[in-house]
């Protein structure tokens, strides 16, 4: 069974309390810990950028030459195919380096003559939905050079709990039951 400790703060205050600690206090407790992992660990790496000039790609009609800010020094120059993509954006960068979902590392590139130095990411790229019509247009309001992750309060553990530690206890099988016996294990009020 999975557990997502975002989900688990929401019916317990777990401030203070580690998810490491967390998964040590349920397995001593209750029922085995699998495993922990962060939820989409490639967001911690992808940060809000703003798009401040964008340009036509001068050998082709569908891309795009734009200059990014990322928060850190000169913008970065990056092509982009996206139709949806104009000056003024909030956006998701990948920039060099970046590890996204499918094991696709991001590297310095040449786009048909112009050199891009990162990716303006959509949500289908990021693993957080289906749509990919274009890039995934941010709130105007999201800080620049963020992790995209933390701009958009998506930062979260996976606990996996082994099921077989739960079958006798049915009180268990979601997270108000796991809510319930964390507030116990803690001694913290059941919100």
């Amino acid at each position: 069974m999975l557990i997502s400790t975002r989900w688990l703060a929401r019916h317990v205050d777990l401030s203070g309390v580690t998810p490491q600690a967390l998964c040590e206090a349920l397995t001593l407790s209750t029922a085995e810990v699998e495993g922990l992992e962060r939820f989409a660990p490639h967001l911690s790496e992808v940060v809000v950028g703003h798009v401040t000039e964008r340009d036509s790609h001068p050998d082709a009609d569908k891309l795009s030459v734009c200059k990014v800010d990322v928060g850190d020094g000169e913008p970065l120059q990056i092509v982009c195919g996206a139709p949806n993509v104009r000056a003024g954006l909030k956006v998701a960068v990948a920039r060099i380096g970046t590890n996204l979902p499918g094991d696709f590392k991001i590297k310095k590139s040449k786009i048909r003559g112009v050199e891009s130095c990162g990716m303006i990411c959509s949500v289908r790229e990021l693993e957080l939905g289906d749509e990919h019509d274009g890039i995934w247009e941010l709130d105007a309001q999201a800080e620049v050079g963020v992790p995209v992750a933390e701009a958009l309060e998506l930062e979260d553990w996976v606990i996996e709990i082994d099921n077989k530690s739960l079958t006798h206890r049915p009180d268990l099988w979601g997270h108000r039951g796991i809510a319930r016996e964390v507030a116990a294990i803690l001694r913290r009020e059941l919100k």
